[in-house]
């Protein structure tokens, strides 16, 4: 029977660095894979240049959707504009794009999605352009709202499904009916300077959502949603995410898996350098009980957490359900994690107090580790690297991190601006 437990280091801040990692790869063959499993700061995947549209001699041709009849004027319906498209293809995206305001005028056969792009091979999605998810009816019907409504499924404003060598650079996506953009089946996908944004308490706004999709790299996006900033879920493999600022939210998650006994895997990620503000969790990891498959492979580091409820948070007992869920045995086994290997961890209140809690779980720390996390043994004691000593108050970050502070700070007005109703 693989182990349930729970993992919640609660508190403000959390700090992981890499000061004796070489104790971790040397305990997991995975972890390391994912010391070299980084993301270059050149954009390294090759996909092809961002064009000039000042000649069709080469082969460019510019297709506005005005010749296909598109108004523009915010009141009139685009829809047939927007046609099919074709590989290699380059989107730019400079005005807004507005969803339909009212849930009743939407097409039932389409309850699931908005803008949809699926089977492409090469694109480039680009521009200061904003897609718009005219949300605010939908949430306001949400049975998470209020309970007395039905439950029922809203679109997902932003989707590219089934497609490779996708790159997405520079937009805006908010106010999403439901999710704000979906990566689903793809590979190859480089996501760079996106902003999404949800009020706090809209429900099931996830900001990017991966599913079943492999080399998917994240870097300098900003995030704040009513629900996850970023969620990976079952069949999703080699995740990188790099400069992600997230807030309001319930942070960065994998998961959830192995809801109705299913099985969920999701091996290789990583997040490095991270912002995470004003948020219900940290890095979380959340599985069902009675499913199967595995979490692994999983690595955190130079994180900064600013007034989060639970900056780290391992539960095997998920239940997102109006009623309890009842225990069961068999559970996704989650290994291999580098949060589970705590390296300089300093996590306080804003009133000094600190607290930990864990059940029938292992691992091992080094360097500071404040609060001690005793609850966390290893059964190897070569691996026993707790410090209770000399606890650092130094809440000093890497200069990438400490960047990211202060370009959140001086764009907190815009995500104000974002997420108002």
């Amino acid at each position: 029977m693989d182990k349930l437990f729970i993992i919640a280091l609660l508190g403000l801040l959390i700090l992981v660095n890499g000061a004796a990692e070489n104790l971790v790869y040397n305990r997991f063959a995975m972890l390391e894979e994912l010391e070299s499993f980084e993301i270059d700061d050149e954009d390294d995947m090759g996909l092809f240049d961002i064009p000039s549209w000042t000649s069709e001699r080469g082969g460019k041709v510019l297709v506005n959707v005005d010749s296909f009849g598109a108004v523009g004027d915010g009141i009139s319906d685009d829809t047939q504009a927007f046609g099919p498209c074709a590989d290699n293809l380059i989107i730019q995206i400079d005005g807004t794009i507005v969803a339909p305001d009212e849930p009743k005028n939407w097409d039932p056969n389409l309850s699931r999605l908005w803008l949809d792009f699926t089977k492409l091979n090469g694109v480039l999605f680009q521009g200061n352009g904003v897609i718009d998810g005219s949300g605010s009816k939908w949430w306001a019907s949400s049975c998470k709202r209020n309970k007395t409504n039905p439950c029922r499924e809203a679109p997902t404003a932003f989707t590219i499904d089934s497609s490779s060598s996708v790159k997405v650079k520079g937009l805006t996506i908010k106010n999403s009916q439901q999710m704000n953009f979906v990566i689903s089946k793809c590979a190859s996908v480089r996501i760079s300077e996106v902003s999404v944004s949800s009020p706090g308490d809209s429900p099931n706004t996830d900001g990017i959502h991966i599913t079943q999709s492999t080399n998917v790299a994240l870097q300098n996006c900003k995030i704040g949603t009513g629900d996850d900033c970023i969620s990976i879920v079952n069949g999703s493999s080699a995740i990188k995410m790099k400069g992600i600022y997230c807030g309001p939210g319930h942070g960065i998650s994998i998961g959830s898996l192995g809801k109705d006994n299913s099985t969920g895997i999701v091996t290789k990620v990583v997040l490095d350098t991270a912002v995470i503000r004003e948020t219900t969790n940290g890095v979380r990891i959340k599985t069902w009980q009675g499913g199967n498959g595995y979490v692994r492979g999983i690595r955190f580091e130079n994180v900064r957490m600013d007034n989060v409820d639970n900056p780290i948070i391992i539960d095997q007992f998920y239940c997102d359900s109006p009623k309890s869920c009842r225990n069961q045995t068999s559970a996704v086994k989650v290994s291999q994690i580098i949060t589970i290997v705590l390296s300089n961890v300093n996590l306080e209140k804003e009133d000094g107090t600190v607290e930990t809690y864990c059940n029938s779980a292992e691992g091992f720390g080094y360097g500071i580790v404040h609060p001690s996390a005793d609850c966390l043994t290893s059964h190897e004691k070569d691996y026993n690297f707790l410090d209770q000593t000399g606890v650092s108050q130094d809440h000093s970050l890497n200069d990438e991190a400490e960047e990211m502070v202060e370009l959140a700070d001086s764009n907190d007005d815009r995500i104000v601006d974002h997420t108002e109703l």
